[in-house]
């Protein structure tokens, strides 16, 4: 006889209830940790491809996005150029926010390693892969020409990327500070790229590529 079966009736079905919530939390907690994590966009860096919640500055969001980071993708393959990556902010970010070093960040991935990223007269990015002669334009299809000529203090410099380390850039360029000021980010730094919207509702949407 099952040493449970001796318990009176009310216990057991306690007890199954127990065992089930622990399995289920257990179940959730390994999912965060191993495959996907949920984040809150805390600034207005990504707007409006990823939203944060007024009445905090720049914000355009009734409520600030919450998304789902995939922390599989960079386990099984490389980071790819235009994918939004969450990534833990490296000591010299420090130089945005005295606490930001460490923190949680969110930018779109620009600079592979190896590469020299310029930005131009225009806002334009432009890319020289190793062994190049010759500057190549990526699209930028989510970047407005308001927002793109609105922040000119980075126009006409070059930045290296390191070997195992990545560029990132705010959508938002005058309210974003990234690589461009703090420098590259070491892939051990990178938790994932954004895989989905999740909250609130009306901004529910899957974010291709983050695979």
């Amino acid at each position: 006889m099952h040493p449970l079966s001796r318990l009176p009736a009310p216990w057991r079905k306690i007890l199954d209830w127990v065992v089930t919530l622990v399995v289920a939390v257990g179940f959730v907690l390994v999912f965060e940790a191993e495959v996907a994590k949920p984040f809150r966009i805390p600034s207005a860096s990504m707007e409006p491809y990823l939203q944060c919640g007024r009445p905090a500055a720049g914000c355009t969001g009734s409520t600030s996005d919450r998304v789902l980071v995939n922390r599989l993708a960079y386990r099984f393959g490389s980071p790819q150029r235009g994918q939004v990556v969450v990534f833990a902010a490296p000591a010299n970010a420090n130089l945005c926010g005295a606490d930001d070093a460490g923190t949680t960040f969110v930018k779109r991935l620009i600079g592979l390693p190896g590469e020299r990223v310029r930005e131009d007269d225009h806002g334009f990015i432009w890319i020289r892969r190793p062994g190049a002669t010759a500057w190549t334009k990526p699209p930028e299809p989510y970047l407005s020409r308001e927002t793109r000529l609105a922040d000119s203090s980075h126009f006409g410099q070059t930045w290296p990327v390191p070997e195992g380390s990545y560029f990132m850039v705010g959508d938002n360029r005058p309210d974003s500070c990234d690589s461009r000021r703090w420098g590259p980010v070491p892939r051990s730094s990178l938790i994932g790229p954004v895989i989905l919207t999740y909250w609130p509702p009306g901004r529910i949407s899957y974010h291709s590529g983050s695979w």
